[in-house]
């Protein structure tokens, strides 16, 4: 009797196990798959051999150690951005309310849902050499030339992907802030402690997983932006992502592309794996729900 019971439960895991067969089939269908004819290329080439003498001849180029260096710094300069933006429109939205505050969280919103060009087309509208902004300065004072002609350059790069990619910081930070208990900050105010003191030591600490939730998120998005790059096309402005692309459909050299392409991957990877360590020894117990 005890071992005609035992095998039904035997059987039940297995049975469980049956069900990790097709997720697993799928994802390495849709991605392992092509990785890893990405990494095949990467490391053979044209040849039967797999070397790194590809990654060293590339790596060793100046456009890829330009393009790395554009990729870093406009991802760094922009994720600092939609943190800066996203904690003060968190903060004003959560703390100071005022008529119609939910319109404006939801017009936010609505920027996660626009296609990265949409944003880019309205840019080149306001601040581009023929826009808005430049035709009416030009107008005005009567000159000779634009006047505002950063948009063609790693600021306009930089200012679109802030205006994308804020609400992915402001979001988690405004879900954090309704956790705040609101006595605390009541406490603190009636002690005299100034708005500045209660946001860096009530506030703040509640909601650093958020924070950096947030800003690893524009830290992954930025590093591997492509659209915004290309239709602004800044003068010199060459990242990663737009290397793979002048390699692989404008020189055909389909190699390079795979060798630049399995950097990026790399590196978004990496922060990612950074991240996820930042946050299980910062967030603690509450590290899976960020």
């Amino acid at each position: 009797m005890t071992v005609a019971s035992d095998r039904p439960a035997r059987a039940l895991p297995a049975a469980k196990a049956v069900w990790v067969v097709p997720p697993l089939l799928l994802v390495a269908l849709l991605f392992a798959y092509p990785l890893a004819l990405i990494l095949r290329q990467a490391l053979m080439g044209d040849g039967d051999a797999a070397s790194l003498a590809n990654f060293a001849q590339v790596i060793g180029t100046r456009a890829f150690r330009n393009a790395l260096l554009n990729t870093v710094e406009i991802a760094v300069a922009a994720t600092a951005g939609c943190l800066l933006a996203g904690l003060a429109l968190a903060l004003l939205l959560s703390f100071v309310p005022f008529p119609g505050s939910g319109v404006v969280a939801r017009l936010i919103d609505t920027v996660i849902a626009l296609p990265t060009f949409l944003v880019t087309l309205a840019f080149t509208f306001l601040y581009g050499s023929a826009g808005m902004l430049n035709a009416g300065l030009v107008e005005t004072f009567g000159l000779a030339t634009p006047p505002v002609d950063f948009l063609y350059s790693p600021w306009g790069v930089i200012l679109a992907e802030v205006t994308v990619y804020t609400p992915f910081v402001m979001r988690p930070l405004m879900a954090a802030f309704s956790l705040v208990d609101r006595a605390q900050i009541e406490v603190a105010s009636s002690l005299g402690a100034r708005p500045w003191r209660i946001i860096r030591q009530v506030i703040l600490p509640a909601a650093l997983p958020a924070l950096l939730a947030g800003g690893s998120l524009c830290l992954l998005l930025t590093v591997n932006e492509f659209g915004i790059v290309l239709f602004i096309g800044a003068k010199g402005v060459i990242t990663l992502p737009l290397l793979v692309y002048d390699k692989a459909i404008q020189e055909f050299d389909y190699t390079t592309a795979c060798v630049i392409a399995v950097v990026n991957v790399v590196l978004s990877l990496g922060l990612f794996t950074l991240y996820r360590v930042v946050i299980g020894r910062l967030g603690g117990r509450h590290a899976a729900v960020v």
